[in-house]
């Protein structure tokens, strides 16, 4: 792959739902038209990629997840002529395009599914796993406690139980029937001819399931399927790419990269807990065992980090101790908390401190791999945890103090979901429009960030290390890419913190600062091969090193 193939190393993804993000015909709910009309402001933001939520025909019993039609666009979003408008114009402003590839299970209302059960001769039979018998181990395994009580259900028309990972409306695909992955192909190849840049696998672990090696007795390693995917990804667009959604432990990582031809990009959701479980403690020792827990992984693949997502934080990965801390610093209520294991909040409510909000979202910016930003995280939007489950953190994007925030011209109550209005979050409080043109707002910040970002090609590219910074609560670590090096300084404490930076490694070089909190700079001289620094509550720098 040539270095110019591999964009996603220097991007800044952002990630939107359609139907939260805005509403172009006045109908309550977003739409592609609405997003279209917001293109320029995505431009001058600074992303360089857009991550869609799934967009297909669905029931909506899982905010998208069940697509009952693979070739199609919900009709409450618009019309695939939209799509490719939209499409058209977000090439036109450089912007790529990653959609959702939503093919560990489909909606029990797909056409493959309702074929399925009518007869055990249907050719669709076998798109799904079916038992005559409930399973001894139906019951473990749930991805939603409290909410999911099986993995398999009973089919009165089958007259079977079928598998599903997930909630019982969204059956499993057989991944294993060579049927499944030519279909998969085909949706793939369908829309990388209309344009997308790439595919974020959803759920990619349950792809490479035990009921793989059921299936399929004697053939190799069920990874390798993932190779299959990249091979056709990359026959059909030598620049397409696959970004993972794997939340597995650092060791396992490998088996999703490979040597280089399986996936692209994987979300590390090992770094993201141990961040959070750092921010808890006010201390670096878990973001650093984050960093140096990853296994060194091929050239050409790559880390996805983030803050938050559409889902809910997950803790899956820490002791219950350690859940435990970042749940009292966090969610210490516990309707804050789902499915034994997550937070359900936006990360400027958990964090509380518009200093903290400014100093985690540098340390994303900076962290070793490319960043990805959710919609509303550039104005600090919060939650409402009124709404059920997940719904808490997929509020519409507030645009304008006006009544319907700029979302939609629709009345309030026909909102595809509910605006928030009331408390420090709400719509007439924060929103687009009042940080515009505002220089100390977090948007003007976040554009001068996410600038800095796309000019320092070593953090998404580089080689990392950790710096010696001579304080347990300032965590600092550099990058180096060709003859290119940069620091990130920051402080996770809401004290002041009087750090010292071995700069030793580079004797022939001084800091120029980058970005960073004011009153932090990097004007003192270096002694002894070491740099004081005095730092803020939650302060950080960006620094060059640049020769002497």
């Amino acid at each position: 792959m040539s270095p110019r193939d591999r964009w996603y190393q220097d991007a800044i993804i952002y990630c939107l739902d359609v139907e939260t993000f805005r509403d172009g015909n006045g109908d309550g709910t977003g739409d592609f038209r609405g997003l279209s009309q917001k293109l320029d402001y995505l431009d001058a933001l600074g992303v360089t990629c857009l991550w869609l939520l799934p967009f297909y025909p669905s029931p909506n019993r899982d905010n998208g997840y069940d697509v009952m039609d693979y070739y199609g666009v919900d009709p409450r979003l618009g019309s695939l002529g939209d799509f490719v408008e939209f499409a058209h114009r977000a090439r036109e402003r450089g912007l790529r395009l990653i959609v959702d590839l939503v093919v560990n299970h489909t909606s029990d209302q797909h056409p493959w599914f309702q074929s399925a059960r009518s007869s055990k001769d249907s050719p669709y039979r076998d798109f799904y796993l079916w038992r005559d018998e409930k399973p001894a181990d139906a019951d473990e395994g749930i991805i939603f406690p409290g909410v999911q009580d099986s993995t398999w259900t009973y089919d009165r028309k089958a007259k079977a139980y079928y598998y599903h990972k997930f909630y019982k409306h969204q059956p499993d695909l057989n991944i294993a029937n060579p049927a499944v992955r030519a279909e998969i192909e085909r949706i793939m190849g369908f829309w990388l001819e209309l344009g997308v840049s790439g595919f974020r696998v959803d759920a990619a672990t349950h792809l490479i399931s035990l009921e793989w090696n059921e299936r399929v007795a004697g053939e190799t390693n069920p990874y390798d399927y993932l190779r299959d995917f990249r091979a056709f990804l990359s026959w059909r667009r030598g620049d397409a790419i696959l970004l993972a959604e794997a939340n597995v432990p650092p060791r396992k990582a490998l088996d999703y990269f490979g040597d280089g031809t399986k996936l692209h990009v994987l979300f590390n959701f090992a770094l993201n807990q141990k961040l959070f479980l750092a921010l808890a403690r006010q201390r670096k020792t878990a973001l650093v065992e984050g960093l140096t827990d990853a296994p060194e992984i091929p050239s050409a693949a790559q880390w996805a980090t983030f803050l938050r997502n559409h889902d809910e934080l997950t803790l899956a990965q820490l002791t219950a101790a350690q859940q435990q801390e970042v749940f009292s610093a966090f969610a210490p209520e516990e309707s804050m908390r789902l499915y034994d294991r997550g937070i359900r909040r936006r990360l400027p409510p958990m964090l509380a401190d518009a200093r903290r909000v400014r100093m985690a979202y540098s340390l994303l910016l900076s962290l070793p791999g490319t960043p990805v930003l959710r919609y509303g995280e550039e104005i600090g939007m919060g939650d409402d945890l009124s709404l059920p489950e997940r719904t808490s953190v997929r509020t519409p994007m507030q645009w304008n103090a006006e009544k319907g925030a700029g979302f939609s011209a629709a009345p309030p109550e026909a909102f595809v979901r509910p605006l928030i209005t009331e408390g420090p979050y709400a719509a007439a409080r924060v929103n687009v429009a009042a940080q515009q043109g505002q220089p100390d707002s977090l948007l003007s910040w976040m554009k001068q960030a996410i600038r800095q970002r796309k000019s320092l090609q070593v953090f998404g590219r580089g080689h990392w290390q950790i710096v010696d910074s001579g304080h347990d609560a300032v965590f600092a670590h550099a990058c180096h890419y060709n003859d290119d090096v940069a620091i990130a300084v920051h402080h996770l404490a809401d004290s002041t913190a009087e750090a010292s930076l071995d700069l030793s490694p580079w004797p022939d070089r001084q800091p120029v600062r980058c970005l960073g909190t004011e009153g932090v700079g990097v004007d003192a001289e270096v002694e002894a091969g070491r740099l004081p620094l005095a730092l803020g509550p939650y302060a950080f720098c960006w620094f060059r090193l640049e020769p002497r």
